[in-house]
């Protein structure tokens, strides 16, 4: 079931739910035949549920938005990049635990 909190980015709302949001963005760029892609999954989902008022998440399907993908350079997948004021303030590339992601997401919120 898919999370009500985690935004699904197409070109037309990128500006809209990325670059002008009122809060920090976490974007994940991730495929369907990704692995790595669907074992961070629920990790971002429950972090879009537990930081709704603090963090806004976003997933960009590579396969279908290649243009956004390339124009951040995503070369790997998982690629979380952090967005805060329509601007990248930061990248992790992987799947990693909730708790090492809640920690690397604070400095941004």
């Amino acid at each position: 079931m898919a999370n009500s909190n985690v935004i699904h980015i197409q070109g037309a709302n990128w500006k809209t739910e990325v670059l002008d949001s009122s809060l920090p963005v976490l974007v994940d760029f991730w495929a369907e035949w990704c692995g790595p892609c669907k074992m961070i999954a629920h990790v971002l989902d429950d972090l879009a549920t537990e930081m709704a008022s603090k963090l806004k998440v976003a997933k960009v399907d590579v396969d279908e938005n290649r243009d956004l993908a390339a124009q951040f350079n995503v070369r790997s997948i998982p690629t979380l990049l952090v967005f805060k004021g329509g601007q990248v303030k930061g990248q992790m590339i992987g799947a990693m635990s909730k708790a090492a992601l809640k920690e690397k997401l604070s400095g941004y919120l």
